[in-house]
């Protein structure tokens, strides 16, 4: 990405939807035929998660989570540059959105499905509440410039670095702020532990417990899927009994409920990413 690719999705900003998603489904044809090494990466996901599937209907799979990755980064044109009116029309919000309501402390699990940044965008244009992110600094400064404003795009969001620490990120949520929490993916051993993924040792970070703990804040799940008309925002119940004092049985009770969600749309969850690639000692690489 660099400046000539952040004018073209400027200008594809108010382009009809079907047109961006048609250009996305091209776009993710190629990356499936050229960028190989990932392709590998998400071969290997689906074979560790998904072991029931034959080799035809696995690679079908694997085919439709770059279309709708690809379609999925092509939509931050709109989502990012569009006409606040046509963000709201795309993002519709669905689901138990009165948990927002009032000041209890809030953190939300947000899955790494492909529609990660429209579930946010939709949340601090639509829900009157301030709200908090954590942010990882892009390498590119000009990406990272492009990439902060489009994300807090709506002033109810603003972002913390992780290096900001944990004790402000506490503090914001014993104000009432809500955190957007998106723990499900592998950050190496140092930050993570193993709990079982799809029956396999996944390295997790636990903070979604450590978090609802230190904010004693209620945990509230929204799962975003893509849409041919944009994007369903949908607000879960909060879960109940969470979290308790076993930090690790609660990272393991987020990633089987994270699986019922994976489970109902597997095409759209972030499965480029190598989220087995820290190994329990002993153990060899699945990549």
């Amino acid at each position: 990405m660099s400046r000539l690719g952040i004018l073209f999705m400027r200008l594809l900003a108010p382009w009809p939807l079907p047109v961006v998603r048609a250009l996305g489904w091209l776009l993710g044809c190629l990356l499936y035929a050229v960028v190989v090494p990932r392709r590998r990466v998400v071969r290997a996901n689906l074979a560790i998660c998904f072991p029931a599937l034959d080799a035809r209907r696995r690679e079908a799979l694997v085919f439709r989570v770059f279309l709708r990755f690809a379609q999925a980064w092509l939509d931050r044109s709109w989502i990012w540059h569009g006409a606040p009116a046509l963000v709201r029309r795309r993002l519709a919000l669905t689901g138990a959105v009165d948990e927002f309501a009032g000041e209890q402390p809030t953190l939300v699990f947000a899955p790494h499905f492909v529609g990660m940044d429209a579930g946010w965008s939709a949340l601090t244009q639509q829900v009157p509440r301030r709200w908090v992110g954590i942010y990882t600094r892009q390498s590119n400064p000009v990406v990272d410039a492009w990439v902060l404003r489009g994300r807090h795009r709506f002033p109810a969001g603003r972002p913390f670095g992780r290096e900001d620490g944990v004790r402000e990120l506490v503090s914001a949520l014993r104000r009432g702020e809500v955190m957007y929490l998106l723990p499900d993916m592998n950050f190496g051993p140092e930050e993570s532990i193993f709990v079982p993924f799809y029956g396999t040792a996944a390295a997790t970070v636990p903070s979604l417990s450590r978090f609802a703990k230190l904010g004693r804040a209620k945990v509230v799940p929204v799962v975003t899927r893509l849409t041919r008309a944009g994007y369903e925002v949908r607000v879960l119940p909060a879960w109940q009994d969470f979290p308790t004092d076993d930090v690790e049985a609660d990272t393991a009770l987020m990633n089987q409920r994270l699986q019922g969600y994976i489970d109902a749309m597997p095409d759209q969850y972030y499965w480029v990413h190598k989220r087995f690639k820290t190994r329990p000692p002993g153990e060899p690489s699945v990549y």
